[in-house]
């Protein structure tokens, strides 16, 4: 039988306002368990998101990353602009013309907006 991916890990200096953004983001459920908080997709389906603090800032560009999508009824300019306004930043990893968006969350981890609703 093969692993399940069940949870995604993130280290954060302030985990309430990392979670807090990830949480309007994404729609999905918050839960407190002490310093760290986990988000869960509100139909329970795997994987979730923790966030854990961490004494250290982020110093180099993630080697992994969260691509989102625009919800179905919507579209790449218009989750941008959300985006943006939930506290996004627009960065230059080296990715030059390309058909989505690369982001950075409040603390500098990059994240990809796509093209395609889902």
């Amino acid at each position: 039988m093969p692993a399940v991916f069940s949870e995604l890990v993130v280290d954060a200096n302030d985990v309430p306002a990392i979670a807090k953004f990830w949480r309007r983001v994404l729609g999905w459920d918050l839960t407190v368990d002490g310093e760290d908080i986990e988000l869960s997709a509100p139909d329970g389906s795997l994987p979730t998101i923790l966030f854990q603090p961490v004494p250290e800032g982020k110093t180099v560009k993630n080697r992994l990353h969260m691509d989102v999508s625009p919800a179905i009824g919507s579209d790449q300019e218009s989750e941008l602009a959300r985006l943006l306004a939930l506290g996004a930043k627009p960065a230059d990893i080296g990715q030059g013309e390309c058909g989505w968006h690369v982001l950075t969350d409040p603390e500098g981890n990059e994240f990809c907006l796509l093209r395609t609703p889902r």
